[in-house]
C-alpha cells in the first residue's frame, strides 16, 4: 500500500471512529437526568448576560440556543458539549493525520472516544465540553501557523483562543504553552518579532471584551471566584495534602495506563533520538505546561481532575506518535510497544464504558454510596412532580416562590418541575453564586414558599428568614438496580414556608473574603 493510500485509509477510518462516538453519545444524552450543574448552566440561559459569577458566558449562550432549537429538554441541554467534544477530536486527530500519519490519526481519534474524562466533559453540559475544541482548535491552528506563518493560520488561532476565554478561563494556560514552544524551539523563534501572532492575540482579546464589560460593572466577580478557587484565601502556602487525591483521580480519569503513557512520552519524547522534532516539543510544551500548572497549584489547594483536561489533548496526539502502531521509530521492540498500546486503549474503555452504562442501567454491583451517577441523577423529576403538587396547595400561588437552600436544587427544581418555573436560591448559609446576581430581598420579601433541602435540621434555618415554615413531606428516592434492586439514595425534605422575611443573599463567614461585593440583583426576576 503506498504511503497516500495508507494515510487517506488511515485518516477515513478515524472519521467513522469520531461519527460512532458522537452517535453514542447523541443516544446517550437523552437517557438520563441533568445533574445539578447542568440544571445551573441551563438556568443561565434563562438569565442571558455577558458573564456569571462563576464562568464566562459561552455555556449559556450555547445552551440556549440549543434549547431553542430542540426544546427545554436534556438532549438539547447536552448538545452543545456532545458536539464540542467531537470538534475537539476532530482537531487532535487532524493534528495526528497532518504532523505524523493516517495510522496514528485513527489511533488518536481511537483513544480519544474511550476517555472518561472526555466523555463526561460531553455527556455532563459544563464549560470543560467547550473548552475542549476551543484548545484543540488554537493548538492545531497555533501548530500550523508556526510551521507557515500563514496569517490566516494565525487568525483562526486567535478566533479559538478568543472563544476558549468565552467558555473558560482554564485557556489562559495556552499562552504561556504558546510562548515557550517559540522560545525553545529554535526554527519557531523568529515568529515572536512578526505581526500575525500579536494581531492574532489582539483579536481574541477583542472576542473577551463582552467578559470584561460585565465584570466591570459588577465588582469583577467572575475573577474573583477564580481566584478563591485557586486557593487565594488559603493561609498555608505549601502542603501534601492534596497531590495524592490530584494524581489519584487524573489515573482514573485517565486510566493508568493512558497516564504512564503521557508521562513516558514527556520524558523520552524531550530527549528521544531520532523522535524529537519540532512537532513532538510542540505537543510537549503544550500538554506538559498546563499539567505542570495544576500539579503545582495542588500542593497548595484543592485541584479538580476535570481543570487539567485541556493539557491531555495535545498529549494523546504525542503518545500515539510515540507509541501507537502509527508512531514515527518502530524502536526495537515493536511488538511489545503494540502491545502496550493496545493494552491502554482496552483499558480506557474499561474504565469507560461501564460508567456510561451505569448512568443509564445501574448494572455495576456498587453500592449506593459509591455510585456517584445514581447520586447526582436520580430522583429529580419525581422531586419536580412532587414539589409542583405542594406549590398547588398553598393559599397564595400567585405570591409563592419555589427555592432550595443550595443552588444545585434550586436549579433542578427550575428544570424539573411542571412548567419550569422560576426558582430561588436562599444562598445565607451557602456560598455565592449566581442567584445573587438575580434576585434580592425586596423581589421576595412578604411571599411563601416552597423548599426543599437534604436535612431536616435545615428547618431551623428556614425559621430565620420565614415567619412560619412546616414539613410538607419526605420523599426517598431510589436506585432500581438489576443486582442490588431497589437502594435509598437520597431523601428529601419539602416545606411549605410562610412571609419570607428576608435573607437570601450569600454572607461571607468572615470579613476579608475575596468573593463578597455589594452587587444587588442587576436583572429582572427572569422566567
Amino acid at each position: 500500500m503506498s504511503t497516500a493510500k495508507e494515510w487517506s485509509g488511515g485518516l477515513r477510518a478515524a472519521w467513522l471512529v469520531l461519527l460512532l462516538g458522537l452517535a453514542v453519545r447523541l443516544v446517550l444524552s437523552a437517557r438520563f437526568n441533568l445533574v445539578p450543574d447542568e440544571t445551573n448552566y441551563w438556568q443561565w440561559s434563562r438569565y442571558l448576560a455577558l458573564g456569571y459569577q462563576d464562568h464566562p458566558p459561552m455555556i449559556a449562550w450555547t445552551i440556549w440556543l440549543s434549547t431553542h432549537l430542540f426544546g427545554q429538554n436534556e438532549f438539547a441541554v447536552r448538545l452543545p458539549s456532545v458536539l464540542g467534544l467531537t470538534l475537539a477530536s476532530f482537531y487532535i486527530t487532524l493534528m495526528a493525520a497532518r504532523w505524523f500519519s493516517g495510522r496514528a490519526a485513527f489511533h488518536v481519534a481511537v483513544l480519544s472516544q474511550g476517555i472518561l474524562l472526555f466523555n463526561g466533559a460531553a455527556l455532563v453540559a459544563t464549560p470543560d465540553g467547550l473548552l475542549l475544541p476551543c484548545w484543540a482548535g488554537a493548538c492545531y491552528h497555533a501548530g500550523q501557523a508556526l510551521k507557515g506563518n500563514r496569517f490566516r493560520q494565525w487568525l483562526f488561532t486567535g478566533i479559538w483562543f478568543g472563544l476558549g476565554l468565552l467558555s473558560k478561563y482554564t485557556i489562559v494556560l495556552f499562552l504561556p504553552s504558546l510562548l515557550l514552544c517559540v522560545i525553545f524551539i529554535k526554527s519557531y523563534r523568529r515568529r515572536l518579532f512578526q505581526a500575525a501572532p500579536w494581531l492574532g492575540l489582539l483579536l481574541s482579546f477583542i472576542i473577551f471584551i463582552p467578559v470584561i464589560i460585565w465584570n466591570s460593572n459588577n465588582e469583577w466577580a467572575t475573577f474573583r471566584h477564580v481566584l478563591y478557587m485557586g486557593g487565594i484565601d488559603v493561609r498555608s502556602f505549601l502542603t501534601w495534602k492534596y497531590i495524592g487525591d490530584f494524581l489519584l483521580v487524573e489515573t482514573a480519569l485517565l486510566s493508568p495506563l493512558v497516564l504512564l503513557l503521557i508521562f513516558a512520552a514527556w520524558l523520552t519524547g524531550w530527549r528521544g533520538r531520532g523522535t524529537r522534532t519540532d512537532d513532538v516539543s510542540y505537543l510537549i510544551w503544550t500538554s506538559l505546561t498546563t499539567f505542570m500548572a495544576f500539579l503545582l497549584l495542588s500542593f497548595h489547594s484543592r485541584v479538580y481532575g476535570n481543570w487539567p483536561a485541556p493539557a491531555y489533548l495535545s498529549a494523546i496526539v504525542l503518545i500515539a506518535a510515540l507509541y501507537s502502531p502509527g508512531r514515527l521509530n518502530p524502536g526495537r521492540r515493536p511488538n511489545l510497544t503494540n502491545r502496550v498500546w493496545l493494552l491502554a486503549v482496552l483499558t480506557a474503555y474499561l474504565m469507560t464504558v461501564p460508567v456510561l452504562v451505569q448512568v443509564v442501567v445501574p448494572v455495576l454491583p456498587i453500592s449506593v454510596k459509591l455510585d456517584r451517577t445514581a447520586r447526582e441523577t436520580v430522583g429529580w423529576n419525581r422531586l419536580g412532580r412532587v414539589v409542583h403538587q405542594v406549590f398547588k396547595t398553598m393559599p397564595r400561588p400567585d405570591r409563592t416562590f419555589i427555592f432550595g437552600l443550595r443552588y444545585q436544587i434550586a436549579s433542578e427544581l427550575a428544570f424539573y418541575v411542571p412548567g419550569q418555573p422560576r426558582t430561588v436560591a436562599i444562598n445565607r448559609w451557602g456560598r455565592p453564586n449566581v442567584y445573587d446576581f438575580w434576585f434580592d430581598d425586596s423581589m421576595l420579601k412578604g411571599q411563601d414558599g416552597v423548599g426543599v433541602t437534604k436535612s431536616r435540621a435545615s428547618i431551623s434555618q428556614l425559621r430565620q428568614v420565614f415567619a412560619r415554615v412546616e414539613l410538607a413531606r419526605e420523599l426517598p428516592v431510589y436506585r432500581d438496580s438489576p443486582l442490588r434492586g431497589l437502594e435509598k439514595v437520597e431523601t428529601f425534605y419539602i416545606y411549605r414556608a410562610y412571609d419570607f422575611k428576608g435573607g437570601q443573599r450569600w454572607r461571607p463567614r468572615i470579613r476579608d473574603d475575596i468573593r463578597a461585593t455589594k452587587q444587588r440583583a442587576s436583572v429582572s426576576p427572569g422566567p
